[in-house]
């Protein structure tokens, strides 16, 4: 029995919903300044002090990095700091980060930067919010999963836009100074109001928050040797190496064939797919099997690349970009749900930063893979024939079903 039975997860009056939109903003700052936003610091950065792209790029790889790492510990975090104390390090490390971007003069402030961010990661990433969701819903998790993540696409679609809307009427400084206000205007009551764990806080994800330290480490170490942990991780970071290496260079991909405008309308048109796509597998997900439908989301991914490396019609090239955009935000979804499902509550913090870790350092290497593969081949074609091979070995991984669910004791 857990808290999210004893009530009507249906009805809006349930204050789970009002967490949901407390986890949608912080998403929606967190990718959209953490991710997305790192394009626009990139180009202004470099106009701004003449910094070589290699030193801001370097510093991003960092903070992806670190970001892996540090988001292991988020179990441990929440145990010894509670989670509205956890969330708000994590408000005022991206505010100071997002500040000093800003202000910054010399090239070390841009690493500490970076570094900030990363602990901006930790305190408001996706870790922090499928737990706490978890906490909140059962029957509907699936849709509050998803409305909460869109979030994440909406930063890059509304926040990305507005910053460089900005830096060019104000100026790159002020522009990063005022959406950090903003940001902490709209986030801080939000979560100092909204967020918590339910009132039964020693039931469903709550339950390792409740307990030791020492639980909540023993959980870590021995979902190493759970084989339906592996079975989930090791396809998503592999399906998202395939995706990040994709989104990088769509770009550089489509220009040469549809011209830049149409290549900007395809990013465009996919992210808005990954809304609907979000938005549409949380109506149905709570009812569906999450292996199977990420095996499917999976091999739609490939079918689109597949059709997109044997065409040159734009409209074509466009209606892949949609099939494609249509599962991107998913990847992040699935996987509380099939450790809430397979591994269980106690162990559920420990299992999505150990999980969140490992597909994060795998996917960091995607971009860079596909651009290896394209320079050593000297077009896209292998590069993306290797993303397509990749997702439908990621589907197969993900259907392999090692047994019975594993709960991992947290005691």
């Amino acid at each position: 029995m857990i808290a999210a039975t004893e009530v009507d997860e249906s009805s809006l009056r349930y204050r789970g919903w009002r967490v949901v939109l407390a986890c949608f903003l912080m998403a929606f700052f967190m990718f959209g300044f953490g991710l997305y936003g790192q394009g626009v610091y990139l180009a202004e950065l470099q106009r701004a002090h003449g910094w070589p792209g290699s030193l801001v790029s370097s510093a991003s790889t960092f903070s992806f990095l670190l970001s892996a790492v540090l988001v292991i510990f988020t179990d441990d975090l929440l145990v010894r700091i509670g989670l509205r104390a956890l969330i708000l390090c994590g408000l005022a490390a991206l505010g100071a980060s997002t500040a000093l971007l800003g202000l910054m003069q010399l090239p070390w402030q841009l690493y500490l930067a970076y570094a900030l961010m990363s602990v901006g990661w930790t305190g408001m990433g996706s870790v922090v919010i499928a737990t706490v969701l978890n906490a909140w819903f059962e029957r509907r998790r699936g849709l509050a999963l998803s409305l909460a993540f869109n979030g994440a696409t909406c930063g890059g679609i509304i926040l990305v836009p507005v910053l460089l809307a900005l830096s060019t009427s104000i100026g790159f400084r002020s522009a990063m100074l005022a959406a950090t206000i903003v940001m902490v205007a709209l986030v801080l009551p939000v979560v100092v109001v909204f967020t918590g764990w339910p009132a039964a806080a020693s039931l469903h994800a709550a339950g390792p928050v409740s307990s030791g330290g020492n639980a909540a480490r023993h959980s870590r170490r021995a979902l190493l040797a759970v084989a339906s942990f592996w079975t989930m991780v090791l396809p998503i970071a592999i399906a998202l190496l395939a995706q990040m290496g994709f989104i990088i260079h769509q770009v550089t991909f489509l220009e040469p064939l549809i011209g830049r405008a149409s290549a900007g309308l395809a990013i465009t048109i996919m992210a808005a797919m990954a809304v609907i796509g979000r938005l549409t597998l949380g109506l149905f997900v709570d009812r569906l099997d999450p292996r199977l439908a990420c095996a499917a989301s999976m091999m739609s991914q490939a079918a689109a690349l597949l059709v997109l490396l044997h065409s040159q019609s734009p409209i074509v090239l466009l209606l892949c970009c949609a099939v494609y955009g249509f599962s991107i935000g998913n990847m992040i979804t699935f996987p509380p749900l099939i450790i809430q499902r397979e591994i269980g509550s106690a162990a559920f913090a420990a299992a999505m930063g150990l999980g969140t870790s490992i597909s994060g350092i795998v996917s960091a290497f995607g971009p860079g893979i596909v651009g290896l593969v394209r320079s050593a081949s000297g077009d896209y074609t292998m590069a993306f024939a290797m993303c397509v091979a990749l997702d439908v070995i990621a589907a197969g991984i993900v259907l392999w079903r090692p047994g019975k669910r594993a709960e991992v004791a947290a005691s």
